[in-house]
């Protein structure tokens, strides 16, 4: 599995943060999950 180290401005973690625990509940593991479906989501719109 790949690693990938990432800088979000303050705002935007907080806004992914609070997103993530909107659409998943925040369980240990539902940020990398809710980044995984962005950065595909982004891939398939290509």
């Amino acid at each position: 599995m790949g690693c990938i180290c990432v800088e979000f401005s303050d705002e935007l973690e907080k806004q992914l943060r609070f997103k993530t625990i909107e659409r998943f509940g925040g369980k240990k593991g539902d940020l990398i999950h809710a980044i995984e479906e962005a950065v595909r989501t982004w891939i398939a719109q290509e």
